[in-house]
Formats: C-alpha cells, structure tokens, sequence
C-alpha cells in the first residue's frame, strides 16, 4: 500500500514557476506508476503527467507539455512536478496519484488507487 503527500503549492504570477512534490510511504513505492492529476471547482478532472515505475517513461497531457516536467526520486520515495511558464488556465487543486498498473492503462482508465488531499496551485495573469 501507498501513502501520498503532496506538498509546494501556492500562488504565482503568469510566466513564473513551482515545484511540486509528493512524498510516499511504503515500500513499493518503485513499483507504481507515479502522476499527477488537477482539478477546478466545476469542471472535470485532468491529467497532467505520469512516469513509469522505473522512472524511464514520461506522459504528458497536451495542455502541459513542454512546460511541466515530473521526475522521480527514489531515494527519497518522492515525486515532483516542475511547473514553468505556468498560465492562469494552470489555476487548479493538483492531486499526487499512485497506481500499479502501466501508466498507459492507468492514464486511459484514470483510475488511480491512491490519492493525496490536493494542494492548491493559482495562478494570476
């Protein structure tokens, strides 16, 4: 079993940057297919990325690529999201997620095990 955490968020201005980390409990942490999803109060859930159980596949959501890139750390038991040149469309409650099936399957699905509280990302123009 996994435990997730997520932690970095905050307010910012267009064009800035955050990091956003997510620390895990277990010690399976290496065997799930780690991302991140995001959420806005009336609108439905996104993808934002995934990386692979070994860290050596990355996914991307349209809206994010090229400017979002996650990277694991497995000595730490830790996941993060760096966010650049982030938009106030970025504006959203970012959600750490764990899985352990093939990140493929598990973006198609959206049907995540595990699941942080959110941490709350704004963006101002």
């Amino acid at each position: 079993q996994v435990q997730v955490a997520e932690s970095g968020g905050g307010l910012v201005q267009a064009g800035e940057s955050l990091r956003l980390s997510c620390a895990a409990s277990g010690h399976t942490f290496r065997n799930y297919t780690m991302g991140w999803t995001r959420a806005v109060p009336g609108k439905e859930r996104k993808f934002v990325a995934a990386i692979s159980w070994n860290g050596g596949s990355t996914y991307y959501a349209d809206a994010v690529q090229g400017r979002f890139t996650i990277s694991r750390d497995f000595a730490k038991n830790t996941q993060y999201l760096q966010m650049n040149s982030l938009k106030p469309e970025d504006t959203a409650v970012y959600y750490c997620v764990a899985d352990p099936h093939d990140p493929v399957v598990v973006i198609s699905t959206d049907l995540w095990d595990y699941w942080g509280q959110g941490t709350q990302v704004t963006v101002s123009s």
